[in-house]
This record gives structure tokens, sequence and C-alpha cells, in this order.
């Protein structure tokens, strides 16, 4: 299926000289947003997927219900994830439009499937542009370590996954050294 056709593009949004990809259209029609979600899932590594808010978890939850996959580990901006003390994990990002602040919780990694001695993950997003908010998570998962069942097991993102990477910005570069990039579509921001 040629899912490129339903992307729309608005220049200059949400500042100049960003050309925006717009995924949203295929939530316009169910049956190419089940034939994509599928191929998605086809592309995930792992059973645990990391997503940031708020297009990931559009694209993520579906594999829940499909069976592609078994935990979605949201992650959000600043005040949106309730926490127990020494749970909640701030990554600094740096973004198209400029830097930021996500989060996610310990707890939520916890929740996944380990195996051997590694807890892998997953990460998705929507668009794949610079890279920042990809290696910032990235790096912050890699360095963390969850107790499952008494046992504690190293955090490893194994794969990244995108619905759309733009080729001609910097992003892959940025993150391929970390694991595998994978995309659904590629388009050019020109």
């Amino acid at each position: 299926m040629d899912y490129k056709k339903a992307l729309k593009f608005y220049p200059d949004f949400p500042i100049d000289g960003v050309n925006f990809v717009d995924i949203l259209p295929y939530l316009q029609d169910k049956e190419v947003f089940k034939s994509l979600i599928d191929d998605l899932g086809a592309l995930c590594a792992t059973p645990n997927i990391v997503a940031p808010e708020a297009r990931g978890f559009l694209f993520t939850a579906p594999l829940l219900y499909n069976g592609m996959a078994e935990n979605v580990i949201p992650v959000r901006k600043k005040g949106k994830l309730p926490y127990a003390e020494g749970d909640l994990v701030a990554v600094d990002i740096v973004k198209e439009y400029g830097k930021d602040q996500v989060f996610y919780r310990l707890s939520d990694i916890a929740a996944s499937k380990p195996e051997g001695d590694i807890l892998p993950v997953t990460f998705f997003d929507d668009i794949l542009a610079t890279g920042g908010t990809a290696r910032g998570i990235a790096e912050s998962l890699n360095a963390q370590k969850v107790t499952v069942d008494g046992k504690e097991y190293r955090v490893k993102v194994t794969d990244f996954v995108f619905l759309v990477e733009i080729d001609d910005l910097p992003g892959r570069a940025l993150i391929e050294e970390l694991a595998p990039v994978k995309a659904l579509m590629h388009v050019t921001e020109k």
C-alpha cells in the first residue's frame, strides 16, 4: 500500500523553516490505518514499545490490541505522568523546534518482558527528523536498570522504528550508532 499518498505537508509550521509532516490523515481511513498498524508492528523487534506522546500513542496502542506488543511505555511532557517517589526519569531532548524535557516511569519499563539478562525495548515515534528526541530518550533508557520478579535487568533500546523518516535531515546519522533504524516511509524535506 502506498501510504505516502495520505501524508500532508505544511511549510513553516510550527516555526519558520520547518516543513511539518502531518500523519493524522491515517486516522481517517480504517482500512489504511489497520494495514499501517500491521506493517509497523512487523518492524518492531521487541514486544516492549517506548512511545513519546502524543502521536506515538496513536500508533502503538493498537499493537497491544492485535497482539504485536505486550507493553507500551509512555514518554510524556512535564506534569502528565503521576509517579511514586524515585519512579520518574527526566530526559532533556533537543528537537527541531528547540530544547524540551520529557519523562518516563521505571515502573512502566518493569512491566515489560525481559529476554536473557536485558530488558529490550523498541523505540517508536511518528517522524524521524533531527533525531534529538530519539537519541535523548534512548541514551537515558540504555543507562537504566529495572527489577522484574526480583531480578535486575539492564534496559536496552534494540531498534528504532518510525512511521516516516525525513531523509535529508540528520536524524538517522544521530541514532544509528545506538541501534538499527527502520522507517515505513521515506520523504525529503525539500
